[in-house]
């Protein structure tokens, strides 16, 4: 029986599941971080989607082991971010 082969840990990152469009996204989203400022227009103009559909790719593309694969630090801080907005609404919920 053949023994599946796993890359050597020189191996360059693979990319597996991530297109370019989700590439752009979390690029951009590296330049950004925490700036608020003209952001939204940026995301229009430079990725040609509207901020509510960008959010919602982003959120998706976070839960990715593509995506951590692809920027750890970044995909780990926004999901820290988006946990503890989580844990903020349900408190504010349970009064």
């Amino acid at each position: 029986m053949p023994v599946a082969s796993h890359p050597a840990p020189s191996d360059p990152p693979v990319r597996a599941g991530l297109g370019d469009r989700d590439r752009d996204i979390l690029d951009f989203e590296s330049r950004w971080g925490a700036h608020a400022g003209a952001k939204e227009e940026a995301i229009r103009a430079e990725l040609g989607l509207a901020p509510a559909r960008y959010y919602q790719l982003l959120n998706r593309l976070i839960d990715t082991e593509a995506a951590l694969a692809h920027d750890p630090m970044l995909v780990g801080r926004l999901r820290r971010i988006r946990e503890d907005r989580r844990r903020a609404r349900a408190s504010r919920m349970a009064g």
